[in-house]
């Protein structure tokens, strides 16, 4: 990677959110856990969530260890997946990947575009995945709700 690529793939937009991750701590008593992992670099995620009533996403946690654009996927999906349903998610990753492969437009999630430079390096579409694989594992599973 070139250093101007690399220059606006590791922007300091990309690099704060890399960091907030320490305000979604995985905390023992999330009910619901899942783990991914990328193969094409090794990293990974582990994923807490609890459900509300409606088997909506009322808190989650994680641990991270990825690369900055992973831990940035992570850290914008925790910031804005309160609230949403199963249905939601699994809508929103579908699009996610969709725009990875192909392009078109940007899908609506808050503060994604921070994350446009990395889909033209597809060694980083696994990592940035991680969190909406996840969390459509632990939503699909049993006492989720998929």
């Amino acid at each position: 990677m070139t250093a101007g690529r690399a220059g606006r793939l590791y922007s300091p937009e990309l690099l704060a959110l890399a960091t907030g991750l320490a305000a979604f701590p995985l905390v023992h008593d999330l009910p619901l856990r899942a783990h991914e992992r990328s193969r094409t670099c090794g990293s990974t995620i582990e994923l807490g969530l609890e459900l509300d009533g409606e088997g909506r996403i009322a808190r989650l946690g994680m641990r991270v260890s990825a690369c900055a654009v992973g831990q940035a996927s992570a850290a914008l999906f925790a910031r804005s997946a309160i609230g949403r349903s199963a249905d939601e998610i699994a809508r929103t990753s579908a699009r996610v990947e969709g725009w990875l492969r192909s392009g078109g437009d940007l899908p609506d999630w808050p503060g994604l575009g921070v994350l446009e430079p990395a889909r033209a390096l597809t060694s980083r579409h696994e990592a940035l995945m991680l969190p909406w694989k996840a969390a459509l594992s632990v939503l699909s599973k049993p006492g989720g709700s998929g």
